[in-house]
């Protein structure tokens, strides 16, 4: 079974952006544009971040064989 994305070709790519440039006009389509890159890094980024989290907290865990500590409050 095909994706969505096999499916699409050059002529539906040129409607698409026919159809963004009809909307949005000609000056604002690269502010779009751009600021979608940005959020698309931003995202890469915070996963990132959130996957290295992941792997130390977990290294972490491994380095205390299993003990916790408690803590007591007075």
């Amino acid at each position: 079974m095909k994706t969505i994305w096999a499916m699409i070709g050059p002529p539906e790519v040129i409607l698409i952006l026919l159809v963004l440039l009809l909307l949005f006009g000609a000056r604002r389509v690269p502010d779009l544009a751009r600021s979608l890159g940005r959020s698309l890094s931003e995202f890469k980024k915070g996963r990132e971040d959130g996957e290295k989290d992941a792997t130390d907290s977990s290294s972490d865990s491994q380095a205390n064989d299993g003990k916790r500590e408690i803590d007591h409050k007075s």
